[in-house]
């Protein structure tokens, strides 16, 4: 009884993580060129894509998205001297977030994919 309860909440969380999983990581690629610009709001924009990012890295392995969890970790990384010193991205780092987040896309299509078949 106990390990059913467990699963469907587990399920609940796997699937709201899905449906939210492929707007945060575009949320963040949509703020990339202001993170790298700067101008106004630039730490919250940062703050806001870490977040997000960061979110995704914890809670990915415990509902079977490791890949993406390790691939959002690249991507977190790029932004963390920035988040923690407030500050735009340098150019570096924006290539860096860039690339890492089109390996992170790359991962939640194939794991997205992946629950998708197991759920039929």
């Amino acid at each position: 009884m106990y390990a059913d309860n467990f699963e469907s909440r587990i399920a609940i969380v796997r699937h709201r993580f899905a449906t939210a999983l492929e707007s945060k990581i575009e949320d963040v690629a949509v703020s990339a060129d202001r993170m790298f610009r700067g101008g106004d709001k630039v730490s919250e924009l940062i703050s806001e894509s870490y977040r997000r990012l960061h979110g995704i890295c914890g809670i990915g392995p415990t509902v079977g998205f490791p890949a993406t969890s390790t691939a959002a970790r690249a991507a977190e990384e790029a932004l963390i001297s920035a988040y923690r010193e407030k500050r735009r991205l340098s150019e570096q780092e924006f290539h860096t977030l860039n690339e890492a987040l089109v390996r992170l896309r790359e991962a939640a299509a194939t794991e997205l994919q992946s629950m998708y078949e197991r759920g039929r």
